[in-house]
């Protein structure tokens, strides 16, 4: 699958998610309630790192285009 495409799908579960959050901070001050808010930020987390991920990865990729489209033999190239 493209970078595009994973970084959507990374970024739909970061509102899914942020959904899930608000859904628990507006419940009850419950333990089971504190628990899938704590869930939902460990979720969170985890989708945030993917996007950013994804993000470097796609820099990355177009970094590696711009250097092949200017001629260097080497990316990155040799100080």
């Amino acid at each position: 699958m493209p970078v595009p495409k994973h970084l959507e799908d990374a970024v739909a579960k970061l509102k899914e998610v942020e959904f899930r959050i608000d859904e628990a901070r507006q419940g009850p001050v419950t333990c089971e309630n504190q628990k899938l808010w704590l869930e939902a930020l460990t979720d969170y987390c985890l989708a945030l790192a993917e996007v950013q991920s994804y993000n470097n990865e796609s820099v990355h990729e177009k970094l590696h285009e711009l250097a092949g489209r200017v001629g260097l033999r080497k990316f990155p190239a040799a100080t």
